[in-house]
């Protein structure tokens, strides 16, 4: 009796540290997985140690919220075998966005749009609402600023990215040099993506302050010291 009592109080403790360390991950599919060990240990605490006997409503709650995670899992893993990339999807994925789990990936590339622009075609206009973030996949644009030509953006580069994480208007005009490909993620879609999946606003907010950090460096040094203000007004 006293060895299963043993048992009982040791599965509560292990309950505990399960969900301790469930809410330690990133990784939601994980943090489901410990959730539904700590369910089943906290049913044996439940059943084993209280001295008339168990406690059938708390034990009910956790087989249901052991359920609903097993659910949410086969959902989760479907979701993630099912993944397929073009191959200019697997291109991004394994250079630009490696730090994206592929099911994140995917995620945001649900949500954008492709679109092409010849010599001369403008992309964003000084001054004027800027409602998506963009990337060039293929190209070359120039950067004026009131007229002037100040840098020009290749592969890779993002536009619209200070906008995005500001929330101000366009602070240039951009404009194609050569046939260009990009990729165009309406704001407020990018937005609500990266607040549902806080690992995912980690690595796009990492991916638009290194590229904004480049351009600053060489067009405004001095506004590069505010920059964590900026992200940190964007992140509240």
């Amino acid at each position: 009796m006293d060895y299963i009592h043993f048992i009982g109080v040791a599965s509560g403790h292990i309950a505990s540290i399960l969900t301790m360390v469930a809410y330690l991950l990133r990784d939601i599919l994980w943090l489901r997985f410990l959730t539904i060990l700590s369910c089943f240990a906290g049913i044996a605490f439940l059943t084993i140690v209280p001295p008339k006997g168990p406690l059938w409503q708390p034990i009910w709650w956790n087989v249901v919220f052991a359920i609903i995670n097993i659910v949410q899992i086969a959902i989760i893993i479907k979701e993630r075998t099912g993944i397929h990339f073009t191959e200019e999807e697997k291109e991004l994925h394994e250079t630009l966005f490696k730090k994206f789990a592929p099911f994140e990936f995917m995620k945001l590339m649900r949500i954008a749009e492709w679109r092409q622009v010849a010599p001369g075609e403008i992309v964003t206009t000084e001054g004027q609402k800027l409602d998506e973030v963009m990337m060039i996949y293929n190209g070359l644009l120039a950067v004026e600023v009131k007229g002037e030509k100040k840098a020009e953006l290749q592969d890779g580069h993002f536009i619209g990215e200070l906008s995005f994480i500001s929330g101000g208007v366009a602070t240039a005009t951009v404009r194609a040099i050569e046939p260009t490909r990009y990729i165009a993620w309406p704001k407020k879609e990018i937005d609500r993506l990266l607040t549902r999946n806080p690992s995912m606003h980690i690595a796009m907010q990492g991916m638009l302050t290194v590229d904004l950090s480049k351009k600053l460096t060489r067009r405004a040094p001095s506004f590069t010291a505010k920059l964590p203000v900026i992200l940190s007004r964007k992140a509240k």
